[in-house]
């Protein structure tokens, strides 16, 4: 039976950060290559660039510069649509940002989230689903180094920029901690609300991708988070789709639409050898994670809570979107994602994780176990 016929709904996916640092690309995707083929659409978000050469930009922090054929690798793998809006976009300067974009292209995925300049950068991907169903995709960033975010006249991603204020909270005691407060960049809210308003009034279901929120930190969610998904729900998003963290966060439902805080990460490489684990970068950020060791032997060097991860999935049909949810990951030393089943120990990890923080951040999803994914309800 075709989807999108007799009730059946389209499928749409979407995974965490792409940054795949290997000999063989393709392993990254062994295990969940057939579920990200047989959806109607799949979507990731882009952490690294696929580029022959480029000249690495001094504000560029982890800047890894993979080999072209990686795009290949990931039309293969089934993805349909990849935002490059993150704070990776440009670490290689604009030669490797468009030859990224370029080869994504060659491989049949279109690119959203990022462009030759701000107008494109803001241009959403369009696609139709079987049924008719008209759906785009939006994305922004909040997490971007200088100049990463395109203008009039330079290439770049979409911007949703945010400010942080500190308040000193016991004024007669310095050097405590301080209160954080941040708040959207108000010309970037409003552009992508218009964006927003814009592509619902060509589509009928919009999804919009933010990278933005606190990265290792369990559980929080920035004020700003909030905010930008307020307003983009209120402008007419349907769902929003969280990266950047590393780690799960919790999700919340406003007004019905599902906001994915965190997908974590998904086909993402991170070696370490002994002087990276004793560098002052990496231990400046390592302590803001639970439990975070280097692991010399293998892949995937994150802090052992980015284990657990998924891949957002959401029902489409008859022009709206029908259900939400997620099916949970388990991700190991070989940094390959692979989908786990209900009644074992990793399905049980990540469904008792995401009820844990979704509870401390205070936000209020539920988690329904069913037959084809974990729902995801208010």
């Amino acid at each position: 039976m075709d989807r999108g016929e007799k009730g059946v709904p389209h499928i749409l996916l979407a995974t965490g950060d792409l940054a795949m640092d290997r000999a063989d690309y393709d392993e990254s995707f062994v295990a969940a290559g057939d579920l990200l083929r047989a959806a109607d659409l799949t979507f990731g978000q882009l952490e690294t660039s696929f580029a022959a050469g480029g000249t690495r930009l001094p504000q560029a922090r982890h800047a890894v510069l993979a080999r072209p054929e990686g795009a290949a690798a990931l039309g293969r793998a089934g993805f349909d649509v990849i935002s490059m809006a993150g704070n990776h976009c440009m670490d290689w300067g604009a030669e490797a940002f468009f030859e990224t974009r370029d080869h994504l292209r060659a491989a049949g995925i279109e690119v959203v989230g990022a462009g030759a300049n701000i107008a494109e950068a803001r241009t959403p991907v369009i696609r139709t689903l079987g049924d008719g169903t008209r759906v785009a995709l939006l994305a922004y960033s909040s997490i971007l180094p200088q100049a990463y975010w395109a203008d009039e006249r330079r290439p770049g991603c979409a911007p949703m920029r945010a400010h942080t204020v500190y308040e000193q909270i016991e004024h007669d005691q310095p050097g405590t901690p301080a209160r954080i407060h941040t708040f959207p960049h108000r010309e970037d809210l409003a552009a992508m609300e218009a964006d927003i308003r814009a592509a619902k009034a060509q589509a009928d279901v919009v999804v919009v991708s933010q990278h933005w929120g606190i990265h290792f930190v369990r559980a929080a969610i920035a004020d700003y988070q909030r905010d930008v998904a307020r307003a983009a729900i209120a402008a007419g998003a349907d769902a929003i789709l969280g990266g950047h963290a590393h780690i799960l966060k919790g999700c919340e439902v406003i007004d019905g639409k599902p906001v994915f805080h965190s997908l974590c990460n998904f086909a993402t490489d991170l070696k370490m050898d002994e002087a990276h684990a004793k560098s002052k970068s990496w231990n400046e950020i390592r302590v803001l994670a639970e439990e975070w060791e280097p692991d010399f032997e293998g892949l995937y060097n994150f802090p052992t809570a980015a284990r657990l991860s998924m891949i957002a999935r959401l029902e489409i049909g008859g022009g709206k979107l029908l259900r939400a949810g997620f099916l949970p990951l388990y991700i190991g030393r070989d940094a390959v994602p692979r989908v786990v089943d209900p009644g074992s120990a990793e399905y049980a990890q990540v469904l008792e994780y995401m009820t844990a923080v979704t509870g401390e951040a205070g936000l209020n999803a539920r988690y329904v176990p069913q037959a084809d994914m974990v729902e995801v309800t208010a």
